[in-house]
């Protein structure tokens, strides 16, 4: 490489708390008004602004020989997708409700048709034509109104997740003059179909009020309905499957707080469930008289599902309806008029269980759907009918494509409504799934899914991705990826560490992997790369490890770790630079992520564990794999400056001389480009430096 990689200046900072003192050169990157750049991005200082350019340029540099590389992979993966793909419609009453792509649009189209015929359907929401001209754009919710005449959208227009919304008329297509700002995104309407509630974020970007618009009038004159006096929790508005109530809850990793209000009593006084309890988390459906409750409350820790009148919905009137199983993880439920639906997991596999109700609501008999593949992914969808029969599910495997499912809850009938298409081909016998399991540290198993073609099966000489997340309890699905099979047909090994931070396995598996024990997320990622390289599936320097957000961090401790072990390593949007970040109450994410890593300004001990696996902080004078990491100038979730710091500070102490790649977005936040081909164009940079890093032709 020919041309030099930039080097950030170091400026004097030092952090100090608890007696500890850290210096930190290139806290400078951090812009002093970051809060006005978020949803200004042009008024980045200059010298930041000069600094993340030099780093794209240098990136644009080092891998221009994969140019080549990356135009191919872009076609390949853009040949999988079916350019005007439509979902599987769900019926409201007279109409149909859909989503679909014009060949090469970038971004969906909402639409409906009425009855059962679909050769005539209307556009209700043009996402490209709404996106023209922007460098970035995010459609967010899209909601009709109970009478079908109206369909109010929201929208990010600068990646920053600071969402508008607006109003319009399908039958004449009138956009109305209600606009709201500063938005979280989600919306509901009122029963009559004259008022929404939203979510209002406030200058930290932290959801902080919830109001009711009356349409037609001015945002000002909206009403407040409720204002959450925590910092730590996050606020959010829904609507019951049956329509009829509007819940508003309150939040953060660990306990619940839900309110209430008739859909069709806009104006009424909100009703709490039942008071917010440190580690208490409960969920709400309703059904009839009662509501329907998915809780953990009394130590179910794989959550258990109560029932309670809506005249005392309290915790003192819940029933256990559904008891709680160890190891059998609920994760959630769906009612219908004379059905209850949950999915479950265990053991890292979901499955999807369904109760037919007698005449008052009680379980008559119970179905379980089954599977046979040894990995899957399943989710429940949920339409607008509450009176039905029809449970709508989506199945998928690393080699099955995703199958919408319609199952006649009442006879056990499925029918397949849609296979997605793969446009270029795509044969599942031509590949092979396997769960494996790796023995971590101090003996835990940690499950490992994998994917690979038949005709190559796995040696000791085979590349292997291996990606992993392991926070918030959120398991990484064995679904199915196009993507993915440009890196399988290439001779890839691709495998997912189902580790400790998710759910994967239960409640238990989430909490031994956050807090005083996240260092588990860290050494489970790291077992299960010894162990495909103990069981030849690949070896040490021929595994690109992957993971971003949470799971970027997880990349950054890997690498401080057992650098060693990986060829090379992808870092999307890495949360690396822990311990400052937790120590900011000024961010918006800081206060509400207390409960999962620890709140180091309060509590020694948590600084001290922080610090101890903080990535940045823990960048030592050794050798580095190749490292390619990427940011987003406006994303509020993991702010710019965490991967530059942490590329800065690599830069002058890593003793190789192996590639270290910055590449930031300037237009766009947390998930990168938006247009569903602009976001091909991102995977295929990523996975050319896998290919190249590993060298594989």
């Amino acid at each position: 490489m020919s041309k030099a990689p930039p080097l950030a200046a170091k400026r004097t900072h030092e952090w100090a708390l608890h007696g500890d003192r850290r210096e930190d050169p290139y806290a400078w990157l951090k812009d002093p008004n970051w809060q006005d750049v978020m949803q200004h991005p042009e008024k980045l200082d200059p010298d930041i602004r000069s600094y993340l350019e030099a780093e794209n340029t240098y990136t644009e540099g080092a891998l221009s020989d994969t140019l080549e590389l990356q135009e191919t992979l872009f076609a390949e993966m853009k040949a999988r997708i079916k350019e005007d793909d439509t979902s599987v419609p769900f019926r409201d009453g007279p109409y149909s409700y859909f989503h679909r792509y014009r060949e090469g649009g970038q971004h969906p189209l909402f639409c409906r048709y009425a009855g059962d015929t679909k050769d005539q359907d209307e556009v209700l929401i043009d996402g490209d034509a709404l996106a023209e001209g922007l460098a970035y754009f995010q459609l967010g919710a899209v909601e009709h109104s109970p009478d079908h005449s109206k369909v109010a959208y929201s929208f990010d227009d600068k990646g920053s997740e600071f969402y508008s919304a607006r109003i319009v008329e399908p039958e004449n297509g009138a956009l109305l003059p209600d606009r709201l700002e500063n938005l979280s995104g989600n919306l509901e309407w009122s029963a009559g179909s004259d008022f929404l509630f939203y979510v209002k974020l406030d200058d930290h970007h932290r959801p902080k009020w919830v109001y009711r618009h009356k349409l037609g009038t001015p945002q000002s004159n909206d009403v407040l309905i409720y204002e959450e006096q925590d910092p730590g929790f996050f606020v959010s508005v829904s609507k019951s499957e049956s329509g009829q109530f509007i819940f508003v809850d309150s939040h953060d990793h660990e306990t619940s707080e839900i309110r209430f209000v008739p859909a069709d009593s806009p104006a009424a006084e909100l009703r709490l469930i039942e008071p917010r309890q440190k580690g208490l988390e409960y969920d709400v459906s309703h059904l009839g008289d009662k509501f329907l409750i998915l809780t953990n409350e009394g130590k179910a820790e794989d959550f258990k599902i109560v029932e309670a009148p809506i005249s005392q919905p309290g915790k003192a009137q819940w029933t256990d309806r559904v008891p709680h199983v160890p190891g059998c993880l609920i994760l959630e439920h769906l009612a219908f008029k004379s059905f209850h639906v949950r999915l479950e997991r265990q053991n890292a596999l979901p499955r999807i269980v369904v109760s037919e109700l007698d005449g008052v609501g009680d379980i008559a008999r119970e179905q379980v759907i089954s599977f046979e593949e040894k990995a899957y992914s399943l989710g429940l969808s949920q339409g607008y009918e509450f009176d039905t029969d029809t449970l709508r599910y989506t199945y998928s495997s690393p080699t099955t494509p995703q199958q919408t499912v319609d199952y006649r809850m009442a006879s056990g009938v499925r029918l397949i409504r849609k296979t997605q298409e793969v446009p270029s081909g795509h044969d599942p016998e031509h590949y092979k799934t396997e769960r494996i399991e790796a023995t971590a540290d101090d003996g835990e198993t940690v499950p490992i899914t994998l994917l690979y073609r038949k005709d190559e099966p796995p040696s000791a000489s085979s590349p292997l991705l291996l990606y992993g997340y392991g926070a918030y309890g959120h398991a990484i699905p064995a679904s199915f990826s196009t993507n993915r099979l440009s890196l399988v047909n290439r001779g890839f090994v691709y495998a997912i560490a189902h580790i400790r931070g998710g759910k994967d396995k239960g409640d238990a598996w989430y909490r031994n992997g956050k807090l005083d024990n996240k260092t588990n997320t860290f050494t489970d990622f790291i077992a299960a790369a010894r162990h495909l390289i103990a069981e030849g599936f690949t070896s040490e320097g021929r595994i690109v490890a992957h993971g971003g957000s949470a799971g970027g961090m997880l990349m950054g401790a890997v690498a401080n770790m057992a650098p060693s072990l990986f060829g090379a390593i992808i870092a999307d949007v890495p949360f690396v630079d822990v311990l400052t970040t937790m120590c900011d109450e000024s961010l918006p994410l800081t206060p509400p992520e207390w409960p999962e890593w620890g709140n180091p300004l309060t509590d020694k001990e948590a600084y001290a564990t922080i610090k101890s696996y903080s990535p940045y902080d823990n960048v030592r004078e050794q050798a580095y794999p190749h490292i390619l990491v990427t940011a987003g100038l406006t994303d509020p979730r993991v702010t710019y400056w965490e991967p530059a710091k942490w590329v800065a500070k690599l830069r002058n102490m890593k003793t190789d001389d192996n590639t270290l790649l910055l590449k930031t977005n300037m237009d766009a936040g947390h998930g990168g480009a938006s247009g569903r081909f602009d976001y091909l164009k991102e995977v295929a940079l990523a996975y050319a430096f896998a290919l190249t890093s590993v060298k594989v032709e």
